[in-house]
């Protein structure tokens, strides 16, 4: 029998039973399944009432309202598509009386939808003069030559504002002003080449515009601004503005959106290494996960149904001074009835909180199913990593809702019954095995989301982060 020797020469302990290392390779080992760091909370798709569609899409049907003769424009938004309202044409002074609704819907599929940053000249002093312009969303000064010559602001423009229509009845005429934007700021413009094909094809416009021309020009205040027409108190009979309701002729539909993918398996992973866990199974699970987080960042970023660019224009609203503070937390919440709801980033709930410490306030929290969850105002703020942040400003949203069809909030939307239904709104079908042994499975999510009345949801907008 010959003895071990350890590197220095001393003789080792002789075993006596079998070692944990040599037990190991026929033990079996207790395991976990398969861990992913890819799982958010995904409180948007907790939280939302599920609506279950016999057919692929659901109709919104809604009341048209605009007012007329308040001066503003009124806009309707799909997604991130924004449109004029034909009839609100007629707050530009040029097309007051004219009420021809096919050539007003001519006019309104004319303007064209232009994205400005802040800082970006929309129209300068001295260049040809050649369109109308509608402001949908944001803030735009008007800058002029002052008493002594110098630049000076002449007045802020914000939604529903519009310039100029003299630019589209004149030959050869120039800016006399510049106009920059303040925000973020989207606008819709007619061109005087547009114009000028519409009027050509309406009698009844080129006369309303010849006549509109030979009217004497408007009172003007000492100032040299156009007077404005007031009517203070009820004596008398004075003309009010008055408002138009109607259907919508054309009500929003929302289909059910799509994420797909195809999950391979090899057939010998599935017949040899199955226990103790299925293979099949594990990669499913890890598989649902990534279409729910996906879901989860269509819900809050999808052009056509996401809730930041299907929130109404008239929903959104920028920051006192940039940073998230009480105010704009205040003022986000009392402008819609019965908000349940906030979702922000966790870094856009940071930067709240430190401003509440700033000022000494107590940010509560409430017990939300054994979590404990910020709130303001007892409105809880849910996380929601999928809002983005802008890397370059730095800048983030904050969404504030209220959800339920009978709340006439916010609704997700999902099929009632799907063929191999695996959860609610996914199946999971068989697609055969190919020549190299590999099992696909066709794995589908079907989900959307619908605004049933615009202050069903509001959005905090430009909110800062990184100071």
């Amino acid at each position: 029998m010959t003895q071990d020797f350890n590197s220095h020469g001393q003789g080792l302990a002789e075993q006596s039973s079998l070692s944990t290392d040599a037990a190991r390779k026929l033990a079996t080992t207790a395991k976990t399944t398969p861990q992913t760091q890819g799982i958010s909370s995904r409180w948007i798709s907790r939280l939302l009432p599920w609506v279950e569609l016999r057919g692929g899409s659901y109709r919104v049907n809604r009341r048209l309202t605009y007012a007329l003769g308040d001066g503003r424009v009124t806009f309707t938004n799909v997604g991130a598509t924004i449109r004029v309202i034909p009839q609100e044409l007629r707050e530009i002074d040029l097309l007051r009386d004219f009420d021809e609704e096919a050539v007003l819907n001519r006019l309104a599929e004319r303007f064209v939808q232009q994205e400005f940053q802040p800082g970006d000249v929309l129209v300068e002093k001295g260049i040809p003069a050649d369109q109308i312009v509608l402001i949908a969303h944001g803030k735009v000064s008007k800058i002029g030559t002052g008493k002594y010559g110098d630049d000076m602001e002449l007045a802020v423009l914000t939604d529903g504002d519009h310039f100029t229509y003299q630019a589209i009845i004149e030959s050869a005429d120039l800016w006399d002003f510049t106009m920059k934007a303040v925000t973020r700021c989207t606008v819709l413009v007619l061109t005087q080449q547009s114009f000028e094909d519409v009027v050509a094809s309406s009698e009844s416009l080129q006369a309303h515009i010849e006549e509109f021309k030979a009217r004497p020009p408007k009172a003007q205040d000492k100032y040299g601004q156009s007077a404005i027409a007031l009517a203070a108190g009820h004596t008398g009979e004075p003309v009010l503005p008055t408002t138009f309701v109607n259907y919508e002729t054309s009500p929003r539909e929302y289909e059910l959106s799509l994420v797909q993918t195809v999950l391979r398996v090899h057939t010998r992973v599935a017949d040899l290494y199955n226990e103790p866990m299925n293979q099949i199974e594990q990669q499913l699970k890890l598989t649902v996960h990534e279409l729910r987080e996906r879901q989860e960042y269509e819900l809050v970023n999808n052009q056509e149904f996401g809730l930041l660019h299907n929130t109404d224009l008239s929903q959104r609203f920028p920051t006192r001074n940039g940073l998230p503070h009480p105010d704009d937390f205040d003022e986000l919440i009392t402008r819609r009835r019965n908000s349940q709801y906030i979702f922000a980033h966790p870094r856009a709930i940071a930067a709240f909180a430190r401003q509440c410490n700033k000022m000494g306030i107590d940010l509560e929290s409430i017990d939300v199913g054994g979590n404990r969850i910020p709130a303001w105002r007892g409105i809880p703020i849910y996380p929601c990593g999928k809002i983005p942040i802008d890397r370059t400003t730095q800048t983030t949203s904050i969404i504030v809702m209220r959800t339920g069809e009978d709340n006439q909030g916010v609704v997700g939307l999902q099929p009632a019954e799907l063929p191999d239904q695996y959860e609610p709104g996914l199946n999971v079908r068989f697609m055969g095995i190919n020549e190299k042994a590999i099992i696909s499975y066709l794995v589908s999510n079907y989900f959307s989301a619908a605004i049933l009345v615009p202050d069903a949801i509001g959005i905090l907008e430009d909110v800062e982060i990184g100071r």
